[in-house]
């Protein structure tokens, strides 16, 4: 499988993902001619060498002539579906502009459909998202995978006025991906390059085992000093030993903090937890342990994507009485997650599903959900909990895992 890995440290945009496709080998010739099936003529494209902060590069540039300002979704959807590129193409570009849509609708209270797209409206959005999926069509890449992003920080001038970075519609767009500050001034995710990978990348943070067969250099049209603004990307073949793991679960990777206490009231434990989860913590778990000068202590464990570690020390040190945090980063394997609802006599219970190789190895009736039945109905709360995994258990029969050297 060809994977093709975003390495984000300073950030994404359009016009680095072209050019780092064409830094990887994507032909400028190739390029052009795909995008002259748009039937946009008020424009021209390039790409030069650049250097930033001693990293060589490709720079893309699209130039463009009097535009109109404002553009709505069903006029960019027509010339992306009334052009003759290839279906996968047309399928991969629009299901973009839908995101982005759907995203500044959310922001600005209104339809997708009534959406004025200011930034990411104009010639030179399409071409970059268009172009971009032209590229991943060329260099036949099969999955993309990205690293967490990097936003930048301060504000950014747009349309609307002056607005926090990551600006409203790119916080929008990023809901649910790892995302993290370096502090450098400035917006370094723009709508077009989020909406991009988070539309079509397969995974976001520790790229599984792979084998690096190419590496392209974008450039961003800033320059930070000691930062070099250039997107990478990796060209990547699953490794073997990936190709076989594959098969047992997905992986990813989590930044593992610990401390550990023991001079510390134990009632500040709950509070804690409940701001380290409501922070972006995976899981948060206290255990107990014998300490020097044989007091009874607590170790702390936190778990969290690789991009809010700094903010779970900060919270830790600050709310606790811990002087040092160890940590780490580590892989993990994760079972695909989802969760089901359950209609039956006592209403409507979640159940959350976790599955391998396609077949139910775990799922447990939410336990909140089963409470408030077993309390509105006056009914023992094992009675709910049983008639909802026997409910569950009818529906997926045939899916229910048997030893797991079945499913390989």
């Amino acid at each position: 499988m060809s994977i093709l890995r975003f390495d984000c440290f300073s950030g994404i945009s359009g016009d680095m993902i072209l050019g780092s496709l064409l830094d990887l080998g994507l032909s400028l010739d190739d390029l052009r001619a795909s995008l002259e099936k748009l039937n946009v003529r008020n424009y021209s494209i390039g790409a030069r060498k650049v250097v930033k902060a001693g990293v060589a590069a490709t720079k893309f540039d699209v130039a463009i002539g009097e535009e109109k300002s404002h553009r709505h979704l069903s006029h960019i959807l027509g010339i992306i579906e009334g052009s003759s590129l290839a279906s996968c193409v047309k399928e991969r570009a629009v299901a973009i502009f839908r995101r982005l849509a759907e995203a500044e609708a959310k922001v600005h209270g209104t339809t997708p459909e009534k959406v004025h797209f200011h930034e990411v409206g104009a010639i030179d959005a399409i071409v970059d998202i268009v172009g971009a999926c032209i590229g991943f069509e060329l260099l036949g890449i099969e999955s993309i995978h990205c690293s967490p992003l990097n936003v930048g920080s301060g504000t950014v001038e747009s349309a609307h006025g002056i607005l926090p970075v990551p600006a409203p519609g790119t916080a929008e767009l990023l809901k649910g991906i790892p995302i993290y500050s370096n502090h450098v001034p400035g917006e370094l995710v723009t709508p077009t390059g989020a909406a991009i990978v988070s539309t079509l990348a397969d995974g976001f943070g520790a790229l599984p085992g792979v084998t690096i067969c190419g590496i392209g250099y974008g450039a961003g049209s800033k320059d930070f000093k000691g930062s070099a603004n250039v997107l990478r990307v990796l060209r990547c073949e699953a490794a073997e030993a990936a190709k076989r793991e594959s098969s047992l679960a997905a992986t990813d990777r989590v930044v593992v903090l610990e401390a550990s206490i023991d001079d510390m009231n134990p009632q500040i434990y709950s509070h804690l937890m409940d701001k380290l989860l409501s922070a972006g913590a995976l899981d948060v778990f206290a255990s107990p342990v014998q300490m020097k000068k044989n007091r009874p202590g607590t170790v702390l464990t936190v778990l969290a994507p690789p991009g809010l570690g700094d903010a779970m020390a900060l919270l830790i040190f600050e709310e606790t009485t811990t002087i040092g945090i160890r940590y780490r980063e580590s892989e993990r394997w994760v079972l695909d997650r989802q969760v089901e609802i359950i209609a039956c006599e006592f209403g409507d219970i979640k159940v959350k599903v976790s599955r391998l190789g396609g077949r139910v190895v775990n799922f447990a009736p939410e336990y909140e959900d089963c409470r408030q039945a077993a309390l509105a109905r006056g009914l023992p709360y094992k009675w709910v909990q049983s008639r909802v995994v026997q409910l569950f258990m009818n529906r997926h029969s045939q899916e229910i895992a048997g030893p797991l050297s079945s499913i390989h």
